[in-house]
């Protein structure tokens, strides 16, 4: 990646694929900051843009509806977008500054790749009926549509989309099993200590939980009947959820030039190499300043904050701006609410407050002698002020008084023990 992007000119055409959050806010930030030229937004979905966390939150448990996020109108006419939905993007040639895409060409000055990631899905599963991945709003209908039925559900993945199905399942009353592949679900999230954690919420609310299950094979005529497990189990199922993670939607970038690797490749302020093209969300992994790391995250915060610096910075190249972030996200569980800030990668690991046996506790994350993340479950009111240590710099004697101080719970467990994941 070359040190600085060079100069584009004065950019006429800003071109941003992806009708996500990233993308809406790129166009946002846009006009915001004065652009008065040409905005083209491309988004593969036919929708408007739209949140995604409530897909698998309160759309499914049916409390919840999913407007879009502005309106046609707002977009066309306040916005002065070149909306372009329905429309694929299959290829870029950064020679000629060319987005090539399923309804043909477009031109841009200026590009931000906000495509998000597209869900896993298990191999050989395409020709069952009631097989869903759970990242649009079109499967979320099909979801929704499955358990307003009283569909049996089996959900392949402990993660945070899987639980959360699950978690809405449950408050159907239906009958819900969660299959995870892995001895102990969210190791990647939240580390392995945690991780239990988690998965004795699921277990005090009656879930079926199977760590470290094998999926065989989706057993059905046409439409899925029966999960079979490694170990030769059968689960009777209407309705499969396959929640295995995603990957970014980088397939259309191969031979462009752009350096992709878990993502598309950006320095600290989301250029990517390529003179006009910056990347934003779920399909950037850049390096982050805060944390001294490339990272890649999945997460709705990062999301809307590095649209708005890709599109701020890709239309002032000279002068571009970093984006460091201390990382956030949260998930919805039963009457649970787990969040997390920081980094996973952790020395220790320690309950400063509460008791993870009652569902409501903080848990700190050592790294040397740093704070480097927090969780906490039904902790709202604890979760930013230890976002805000970390993004200080805070010493982890410092944050270890300063939680001694918050009193929060009715007690405070110590150290978990942590092992190398």
């Amino acid at each position: 990646m070359s040190a600085a992007p060079g100069p584009v000119g004065d950019p006429r055409t800003l071109v941003v694929v992806g009708a996500s959050l990233a993308g809406l806010r790129a166009v946002e930030s846009a006009r915001r900051g004065g652009f008065g030229g040409r905005i083209v937004l491309i988004g593969a979905e036919p929708h408007l843009p739209y949140d995604r966390p409530p897909l698998s939150k309160a759309f499914l448990d049916g409390t919840g509806d999913m407007p879009p996020f502005r309106t046609e109108r707002t977009l066309r006419q306040e916005l002065r977008v070149d909306l372009r939905l329905g429309t694929t993007a299959v290829g870029l040639d950064t020679a000629t500054r060319t987005v090539r895409t399923t309804a043909g060409d477009v031109g841009y000055d200026a590009l931000v790749i906000a495509t998000g990631a597209t869900a896993r899905r298990l191999p050989g599963t395409g020709r069952l009926r009631g097989v869903h991945s759970l990242r649009t709003l079109d499967d979320a209908h099909a979801v929704r549509t499955a358990l307003d039925a009283g569909a049996r559900t089996v959900v392949i993945g402990a993660g945070f989309i899987g639980s959360e199905v699950a978690s809405a399942a449950h408050k159907r009353g239906l009958r819900v099993t969660i299959v995870e592949a892995l001895p102990v679900p969210l190791v990647r999230a939240v580390g392995e200590a945690m991780g239990e954690a988690c998965a004795a919420l699921h277990r005090r609310h009656g879930t079926d939980l199977r760590c470290g299950s094998g999926v065989a094979a989706l057993e059905g005529d046409g439409a899925v009947e029966s999960v079979r497990l490694t170990d030769g189990t059968e689960l009777p199922a209407d309705l499969v959820v396959v929640g295995i993670g995603a990957a970014p939607a980088t397939g259309w970038l191969e031979g462009s030039g752009l350096t992709l690797d878990d993502g598309i490749v950006c320095d600290e302020t989301l250029f990517t190499g390529v003179p006009g093209v910056y990347a934003a969300g779920d399909a950037a992994r850049w390096y982050n300043p805060l944390l001294h790391r490339p990272m890649r995250l999945e997460h709705w915060t990062s999301a809307a904050e590095q649209g708005a610096v890709a599109a701020r910075n890709a239309l002032h190249p000279g002068s571009p701006e970093p984006y460091g972030c201390v990382p956030y996200f949260w998930s919805d569980w039963y009457d649970t609410r787990i969040q997390f800030v920081g980094a996973v990668a952790a020395d220790e690991v320690r309950v400063t407050g509460g008791d993870p046996a009652d569902g409501r506790f903080v848990a700190l994350y050592r790294d040397g002698d740093r704070l480097a993340g927090a969780l906490t479950m039904n902790g709202q009111t604890e979760i930013m002020k230890y976002r805000r240590l970390i993004l200080g710099g805070a010493s982890w004697d410092e944050a270890l008084a300063f939680a001694a101080g918050r009193r929060f719970g009715a007690r405070t467990t110590g150290k978990v023990p942590v092992r190398a994941t």
